[in-house]
């Protein structure tokens, strides 16, 4: 039994649950707003915490990932093994132990709360959702379960905080008890090769004091047919231990009691025990308004058709619905930025505050509101039990490509943002298919590449009608969405058959029973995501921002920026000119603009680009063009603004209004090649940008999620040499094969 610590200022309590259960909502109503999400010390499983008091002590009360069995599969089981074990850092020996139940599924839950009473930590178990199960006719007798199980039986209602004081007065007489030595239904045999095996740690000297006395986890050693934890934890011992396991399967198995079915037989044949007499179920079951809700809603066809309208429906809603909040942040930068402008003199102090500082935090920030209401959405649908649905119906095509369902709804965030797709992705649980989730994601077409397709499309694609049906500028923007989404089922099929080689997951997902959203619930979830993406991607991409600022600003030479022969002459012509004459103004402003796109050419960004030209002229582009995209790493839409610089269309005009945009039209039309008399951009060039602006992994704030979710700097290194390497190799056959095409029909 493990050793129970003594009573400290703090005490820790675990929570526990199949997924399903209400655990969050439980979690919330016992700890209320006072809850952080970090994640544990060197995995990336997500940590949820929070403190409450009762009776003058503090409690923290740690959320551990919903799973079906203590049987370690994956990492997020692999945490909670660990938690309770006293053996994961960053967490305090558990001292008490809430075990949640769904009362309407008490059978198949009991499963786990059969393993967690084996520990011998003091346990209170929790049965939630008890209206749910009072709807279907289901009587559960809480105190004939507890003298069966031995432990404090609470009934919950966690959404409308029903029971929660019973459950907390329940804790708080359990907490700094001895845990009950539960007896294992588990046959004897068992425990005797289990009792061998520690005796083979000790002599063989492999195992540590701690590994020899946690004999849950050797338990769980044996019983983990599919070498999980033997290769997480135990690797270090290699081929002897493996030769143990074996020999000990084998007796288990000539003894009647083959790995892993023993335990499946004998927890079930406990449970019917413990629940004969006191849970009784209608005989004749009635079917629910869940099982009438779900005959249509998991139709093949019009569960397929209702779950296209509602994923249009969220795609629209966080991609036009965001607008005015973005629309409102952005106007909020550009008057802060116009204020410091007003209060302080030119010079790179204020250039670093308006253009570095304001610019990027306003870039940042400009995304939340899509974070915001992707999640609440989801949050909606997941505490509904929709999202169960959703992903079952697309576990058909997802599996196609070695993914299961639960990956489609990342993929499709990513239209309008790749972090929250990346974010998502944690309700993933198999680690390859979260990873190929997450590489993938940046390849759907995010909105931050619309101002890029916009900008190009208008100027070089010509309007006309196609088949009579369409619009060639329409196809064009539909032709780069598809091209992104190719891309990124081939990449995932070629992911899942080599670096992240396996078998697709058998798609096993519990449809849980449907609910009225908790609003609180909902409502935290989506302010701990919008902080989490504030405080980890925003302070990435704002140092991206500031850096690339001073690449642009730095030498800043200007007694050699004025030496230059056209600026020297448009300065002499203005010296000649009456300042109140109506021209003045007009050359003054020209004269402003040429000097401003001198400095950003004598710049280190600038000679960077012309540094990189012929690796980029074979795309058709020139050292501006390379100048902008270097420059558009911490985000993709800065291409725009960078172009507007180094084209000198100036700071006054404006890209996004109709005469901006026509102005800066028509500079790009007329740009050319080093002064020369061709012409740089033509149809080939604005596909190749566009492809190129499809495929590339220019955004810092994904790049540092991709490090957050994968807590390492590896995968993020990978996306972004993958995707620039594919991203080149599209613009390059674009460009080369258009021009190819032009000159044959020309």
């Amino acid at each position: 039994m493990p050793h129970v610590p003594a009573a400290r200022a703090t005490m820790t309590v675990a929570l526990i649950g199949n997924p399903n259960t209400g655990k969050s909502s439980l979690f919330g109503a016992l700890v209320g707003v006072r809850q952080r999400v970090g994640n544990y010390p060197g995995v990336t499983v997500e940590r949820r915490s929070g403190l409450m008091e009762y009776a003058g002590r503090k409690i923290e009360v740690v959320d551990l990932p919903g799973l079906y069995s203590l049987a370690p599969r994956s990492r997020d089981e692999m945490v909670a093994v660990d938690v309770l074990l006293g053996r994961q850092d960053g967490v305090p020996p558990v001292e008490l132990v809430v075990c949640v139940l769904d009362a309407a599924n008490l059978g198949r839950n009991l499963y786990l709360a059969s393993q967690v009473l084996e520990l011998g930590l003091p346990t209170v178990v929790a049965i939630n959702m008890m209206d749910l199960a009072e709807s279907r006719g289901i009587q559960i007798d809480c105190d004939r379960l507890a003298e069966r199980l031995g432990v404090p039986v609470v009934a919950t209602q966690a959404v409308h905080h029903v029971g929660i004081a019973e459950l907390k007065a329940a804790m708080h007489r359990v907490a700094g008890r001895e845990g009950r030595a539960y007896s294992s239904p588990l046959p004897p045999v068992f425990h005797q090769e289990i009792d061998r095996l520690a005796g083979w740690f000790l002599k063989s000297g492999n195992g540590s004091p701690g590994r020899a006395v946690a004999r849950p986890l050797l338990e769980r050693l044996v019983l983990d047919a599919s070498g999980y934890l033997e290769r997480s934890i135990f690797a270090a011992e290699g081929s002897p231990l493996a030769e143990e396991l074996a020999a000990l399967r084998l007796r288990l198995e000539q003894s009647g009691c083959a790995v892993p079915g023993v335990e499946t037989r004998s927890r079930y044949a406990w449970i019917e025990q413990i629940v004969s007499g006191a849970v009784h179920e209608p005989d004749n079951y009635l079917p629910t308004w869940t099982d009438r809700l779900d005959r249509v809603l998991t139709h093949r066809v019009w569960g397929t058709a209702i779950f296209a309208a509602l994923m249009i429906g969220l795609f629209q809603a966080v991609f036009s619905g965001a607008v005015p909040f973005m629309d409102l942040i952005e106007a909020g930068c550009a008057r802060l930025g116009a204020q410091i402008e007003a209060q302080m003199a030119e010079g790179a102090l204020r250039s670093l505050l308006v253009s570095g500082l304001v610019g990027g935090v306003g870039g940042v920030l400009v995304f939340l509101p899509q974070i915001l209401i992707l999640f609440f959405f989801i949050g909606i649908l997941e505490d509904c039990g929709y999202m169960a649905r959703a992903a079952y119906l697309m576990d058909r095509f997802m599996s196609r490509v070695g993914l299961s369902g639960k990956s489609f709804i990342p993929m499709l965030a990513a239209f309008a943002c790749a972090i929250p797709g990346i974010m998502a992705a944690r309700v993933i649980e198999n680690d390859r298919d979260r990873l190929t989730t997450i590489l993938v994601a940046p390849l759907m077409t995010c909105s931050a590449r619309l101002p890029v397709f916009a900008l190009l499309i208008a100027a070089f694609i010509p309007d006309e009608p196609v088949l009579g049906f369409f619009d060639l500028r329409g196809l064009t923007l539909f032709g780069l969405y598809a091209l992104g989404i190719l891309t990124a089922v081939v990449v995932a099929l070629l992911l899942k058959r080599t670096l992240l080689r396996g078998e697709t997951p058998p798609f096993v997902i519990e449809l849980p029973s449907y609910k009225w959203p908790s609003v609180g619930t909902v409502l935290h979830r989506v302010l701990e995501r919008g902080w989490l993406f504030v405080r980890c991607a925003g302070t990435i991409i704002l140092a991206v921002s500031i850096l690339v600022w001073a690449a642009l600003y730095y030498p800043h030479d200007a007694a050699s920026v004025d030496r230059q022969p056209h600026l020297s002459r448009l300065k002499a012509a203005l010296d000649r000119m009456d300042p109140a004459g109506e021209d003045y103004a007009a050359l003054a402003a020209e004269l402003e603009r040429e000097r401003l796109g001198e400095f950003q050419r004598q710049s280190w960004l600038g000679r960077a680009g012309r540094a990189v030209e012929p690796v980029f002229k074979p795309l058709g582009w020139d050292w501006r063009i390379s100048c902008a995209v270097i420059a558009s790493f911490p985000a993709r839409e800065i291409v725009v603004a960078t172009l507007g610089v180094v084209f000198d269309l100036g700071e006054d005009a404006d890209a996004e209004s109709e005469a901006g945009a026509k102005q800066f039209r028509d500079r790009l039309r007329q740009a050319t090649w080093n002064g020369s008399a061709r012409r740089l951009f033509s149809i080939p060039t604005a596909l190749s940008i566009m492809v190129f602006f499809t495929l590339c992994a220019q955004c810092a704030a994904t790049l540092a999620v991709i490090r957050r979710e994968t807590n390492s700097l590896r995968w993020p290194a990978f996306t972004f040499a993958y995707m620039t390497a594919l991203a080149y190799l599209g613009g390059l056959v674009t460009y080369q094969l258009g021009t190819w095409i032009a000159v044959r029909i020309g």
